[in-house]
């Protein structure tokens, strides 16, 4: 286990978490919302055809891009929100590393840089 894993802190309530899931939580969320930003723009710009991943665009091409997005974003953060109650923190923050390097650093580039 990771160090900052077995620190407690305490809630409302009683009831004992762990700080780094907290952290890795937020995290997580704070992933989902910059790549459906920087996705809703990228998409805005350069058309739906931008979006890699294929259940994004056709959910985009199915009930709108806002729509679309949103109903992507708001499941991947309530699964997350899921794993996290489950005590896997290490899963939510392999996942957000993941999100950053495949999602968040191309759209990144693609906004920023080219």
């Amino acid at each position: 286990m990771c160090g900052t894993e077995r620190v407690k802190v305490s809630s409302p309530g009683g009831t004992q978490r762990y700080l780094f899931g907290d952290v890795v939580l937020v995290a997580f969320l704070l992933a989902q919302a910059f790549d459906g930003v920087f996705t809703y723009v990228g998409v805005s710009l350069y058309g739906p055809d931008i979006e890699g991943n294929p259940l994004v665009a056709w959910l985009m091409a199915t009930i709108g891009e806002g729509a679309g997005l949103a109903t992507a974003k708001v499941t991947a953060g309530f699964f997350g929100i899921l794993l996290h109650v489950s005590g896997v923190h290490r899963v939510v923050a392999l996942l957000t590393l993941f999100y950053l390097v495949v999602a968040i650093a191309p759209w990144a580039t693609i906004l920023f840089l080219l």
